[in-house]
């Protein structure tokens, strides 16, 4: 697997980090905080909302991205498409996040949703890469 690809993971390791930090810490600041349990009455308005579903989306996420990435690791893939992916998957959740730490909106589809679509598409076509490396 490139050199790049592993970059790109790495790097995407980092962002759940920090995204985990930044919910966790600018939750920790609020008055009268419980751990574990997030204000029923918060909503996009509240940074701390747009965190704590910034870090849970990430999440949502992951396991279909590690899983792909543990995949073409595993069967040693060489693809510069699936690493091109791999790069624009991960652009594309830093976006997201951006956006959504930026942006109070409840207005469905918002910015970050194209971010959120660019990185699904990039997930699925490295699955069908892989695919083609299984056969």
């Amino acid at each position: 697997m490139p050199y790049l690809t592993y970059l790109a993971f790495y790097l995407y390791l980092l962002m759940i980090l920090i995204q985990w930090a930044v919910a966790t810490f600018s939750k920790a600041k609020q008055p009268n905080v419980t751990p574990g349990k997030l204000d029923d009455d918060l909503s996009h308005g509240s940074f701390v909302f747009r965190t704590h579903r910034t870090f849970h989306n990430t999440l949502e996420n992951s396991p279909l991205f590690i899983g792909s990435v543990f995949l073409a690791a595993m069967v040693s893939s060489q693809s510069t498409a699936f690493t091109l992916c791999v790069w624009v998957y991960l652009v594309a959740r830093l976006i997201h996040m951006a956006l959504y730490y930026a942006i109070a909106t409840e207005k469905n589809p918002s910015p970050r949703s194209y971010f959120f679509l660019i990185g699904v598409i990039a997930n699925v076509i490295m699955l069908v890469l892989l695919g083609f490396d299984l056969v």
